[in-house]
């Protein structure tokens, strides 16, 4: 016999049976899986080239190249045509960038031994993949670095048209200014010429 107390919706009355034969059918617990709801898959997009070495070049940005070193653990930023000091800033944002998401070793932020790069070594970690995570933060980056990059593009765009196609107040037809037969400082004519042996050109 198995004594059951029932209490009602109401919660007031409460129902006493100790007479009737109870079975009760214990069922095998279901296992639950439980997932994170705030870990989401990251997708971006890198123009990304892998050499011999297993080493990730990155190309997407204006002045600089980096390289993630997979097997050493270092990231590199090399000058991408000329050094200038636009090359110097951008290395600059990207390894502070990095610092401060704590990809790179503070202390290990120097100058490469090609002319120009800029290096540091990406942190180990025992809990994350540190490359992975170094490919994640480099993307983040560019994203911060895409407004300006625009912003850039568009100023030498602007340049190239004005020097192309210049508005009308800053530009003549073609014939319009008459050719004079003597332009600029430098005489060509009645010019004594030490050179011609004390001769005067004519």
């Amino acid at each position: 016999m198995v004594r059951i107390n029932v209490l009602k919706p109401s919660g007031v009355d409460i129902v006493t049976s100790d007479e009737k034969e109870t079975t009760i059918d214990i069922r095998p617990t279901v296992g639950v899986k439980i997932t994170n709801n705030r870990l989401k898959d990251y997708v971006f997009e890198l123009t990304a080239r892998e050499n011999l070495s297993g080493d990730l070049m990155i190309y997407d940005h204006k002045d600089i190249d980096i390289v993630l070193m997979q097997e050493k653990k270092k990231i590199v930023a090399f000058a991408k045509d000329i050094l200038t000091d636009t090359v110097y800033g951008a290395e600059s944002r990207l390894f502070e960038y990095l610092r401060r998401r704590g990809i790179v070793a503070y202390d290990s932020i120097q100058g490469g031994n090609i002319y120009g790069s800029m290096e540091a070594k990406i942190i180990d970690s025992k809990k994350y993949d540190s490359v992975r995570s170094a490919l994640v933060q480099i993307a983040e980056w560019f994203k911060e670095e895409g407004p300006m990059i625009e912003e850039m593009e568009q100023h030498d765009e602007m340049m190239d048209d004005e020097l192309l196609n210049p508005d009308d107040d800053k530009a003549t037809e073609l014939g319009e200014v008459p050719h004079e037969e003597e332009k600029g400082s430098i005489l060509q004519k009645n010019l004594f010429a030490p050179y011609l042996y004390g001769r005067y050109t004519y």
